[in-house]
Formats: C-alpha cells, structure tokens, sequence
C-alpha cells in the first residue's frame, strides 16, 4: 500500500489537515473500505469516479479502490536531527514512507502563532531539509564508518562506498540525496538505509478560503522552489477541508464552485502523489467485485498481474485488456465483444491508465 507521510513544523495546519483528509474519504466513500490504524495513521481509498461506472456497468456485488495511507508525524523543529523536540522518534518515522507531503503554512493569521515568530514558506522549508539533511548525514557517516574495513577486500563495499560518498557530498552542500546523481542501480543499493532525503516531496502549500483558488505571493515562492528541484506543489487549505466533511456531495461542490477550485484537497493531493511516484491504475470488473489497482508506469501486463497475485505473473498467458471510456462506451462486456474492442495482449504489453483487464493464467 501507497504510504505518505505529511511533516511540517508546528502550528502549520498539518494535522488539522490529516484529521480533514481523513474523515472527507471517509465521509466521500460511506461504502469503501477504511480504518484508523492509530491517532496518526488513516487509511483512505482512493476517490475515482471511474471506478463506480464500471461497477455499476458489471452490476458488482464489491466495489473495492485502491487505497493510500498517510501518517501524521509530529512537528518538527530545527534541532530535530540531533534529538530537539521529539526529533529522532518521528523522524523515524518518515524513513517508512514512500513519499513526504511537506505542509507549508501560506497564510497571515495573528491568532495563530507560528513557531518562528513570522510567515516565511522558503525558510520554513530551508528548516525542515536541513535537518532531514543532518539526520541522512549522520546515517552516511556511521554506514561508512561500519564497511570501510571491508573497502580493501570486498568489491561491493567499495562500490557502496563510492555511492555513499556522492550522497555525502550533496548533503555537506545542504542538498537533498536525490540531487545526488545516482543511477538506479547505486539507489538500489543504498535504499537499506531509507534516506529521508532520498524521497519524493509534495509540498502543500497551506492556504486560507480566499487564496485557494489563486494561491498568493507565499505559494509562488513554493511552487518555485518545487520547479527547481523536481519536486510537486499543491494549493491546499486545511481550513476548507475541515468545513467539507460537514456537507453533502452536492454542497461540496457547490461550495467549491464558489471558490474557484474544481476539486477538495484529499483529490489534488493524491493526483500529485501518483505523479511525483510514477503511478498508474487499472482496473478488473465482473459481477463479484470491480476493483482498482496501483501499478508503477511501465509495468507490462504480467508485472500487472503480479500485483493481484504472484502466481498470476509466473503463470501469465495473455491478458483480455480494454481501455475504460471503450467500455463503458460499449455498455457490456459481451457489447464491447460484438464490436472488436476487447484486446488480446501478451507478455510485451505496457499497461495503459485505465485499462480493463482480465487475465488469463496456468496455475
């Protein structure tokens, strides 16, 4: 499952904004699968129109999404990598996820203290990856420290070590390890050691009602800043996400028209997600379930049929594949039939975004 961890420092709206993200999938999806794991931690399918068409279509007893969990870890503060705050335990914390939502505060609000005494998105962020930095720092120091007896004698150690040193390098220069260079095979061989540095960053630039749908000069400054280091950027207000868990659908959208935006901050957030990680869905539908899968771009159809079951990709023959709009353009699948849709594709086949596949497999 998809893992996302949301950090800022205090008093950002971070957690205001997990517990609205939260409780909207959970108030969006009434009949989708969802828990609350811990205080910090929510599990929440993930919102797709095209899902429901295709079930109804199949006439499905289930209808199950994909699903993304998001971990609230703690605020933190500078000093957090040598132990400020509650720094180790949550920065802990984020070497488990899969990407980082960096919330930004982008909003003056005097009753709402900020912990650095003004609104400066850019050196709040500064803050926050720097001691990311410094705890990934310390990881490559102590790693190195660790092999550098082997370094004489065993090939791979040397070859670590070299990686180790170009990440070293960055961070000395305040860089993040993923300006490092790497190719994927060197990030294969450092991944053991989950440098926070080394991940996906989603800032989200937390904005007030007014300012959502055309953000402001804070926001700019972030989406800037996103441009410059391969990183996403989205507009987001913590303060709307917790008035939409009160409405219904057709007063969500109204109250987003009103605002400019097309779509709650839960969607956008996890739109840029899939792709800052490369991420594609697929879908399988019949009469017992019609359900969403999570594949990394480029899978072929048998990496594809591996995410249902492993024994479906050893055993793969070919897949029957048809693009959602076909289908549903078709009614059925025996229309979709009738008119040629339905494809035969082998083991060569690249997955597309939406594809309806159904595989056929030895055991």
């Amino acid at each position: 499952m998809l893992k996302a961890g949301i950090v800022g420092l205090p008093n950002v709206g971070k957690s205001t904004l997990f517990n609205a993200l939260v409780a909207n999938a959970h108030a969006q999806a009434a009949n989708f699968p969802f828990c609350t794991i811990e205080p910090n931690t929510g599990v929440v399918a993930v919102p797709d129109e095209r899902l429901g068409r295709l079930s109804q279509l199949s006439n499905s007893k289930e209808t199950i999404p994909t699903k993304i969990e998001f971990v609230d870890i703690a605020g933190l503060v500078e000093g957090a990598s040598k132990g400020e705050g509650l720094g180790n335990k949550f920065l802990a914390n984020i070497r488990e996820v899969d990407c980082i939502v960096h919330v930004v505060r982008c909003f003056d609000d005097d009753d709402v203290i900020h912990v650095s005494g003004s609104v400066d998105p850019i050196r709040d962020v500064d803050i926050i990856n720097l001691e990311l930095c410094f705890s990934d720092l310390t990881q490559i120091e102590k790693r190195r420290a660790r092999i550098k007896k082997q370094l004489s004698t065993n090939i791979d150690a040397k070859n670590e070590d070299i990686t180790l040193s170009k990440i070293q390098l960055a961070l000395e220069k305040g860089s993040p390890a993923r300006t490092a260079g790497l190719t994927e095979e060197e990030l294969i061989s450092v991944r053991q050691l989950g440098l926070l540095t080394a991940k996906p960053i989603i800032y989200a630039t937390n904005l007030s009602e007014d300012d959502l749908s055309n953000g402001n000069s804070y926001s700019k400054s972030i989406e800037s800043l996103a441009c410059s280091t391969n990183s996403k950027s989205i507009k987001i207000s913590a303060q709307v996400e917790s008035e939409l868990v009160e409405l219904g659908d057709k007063e969500r959208k109204e109250y987003l028209d009103g605002l400019g935006v097309t779509e709650g901050g839960l969607e956008s957030l996890i739109q840029a997600t899939y792709k800052l990680l490369g991420l594609k869905t697929y879908f399988t539908t019949g009469e017992k379930e019609t359900r969403a899968w999570t594949i990394k771009d480029g899978m072929t159809a048998p990496e594809a049929a591996g995410v249902i079951h492993t024994d479906f990709q050893r055993g793969f023959i070919r897949a029957q594949t048809i693009s959602h709009l076909k289908l549903l353009e078709a009614g059925s699948t025996n229309e979709a039939k009738s008119r040629g849709w339905l494809r035969s594709e082998g083991k060569e086949y690249i997955v597309e975004e939406g594809d309806v596949m159904e595989f056929l497999f030895n055991v």
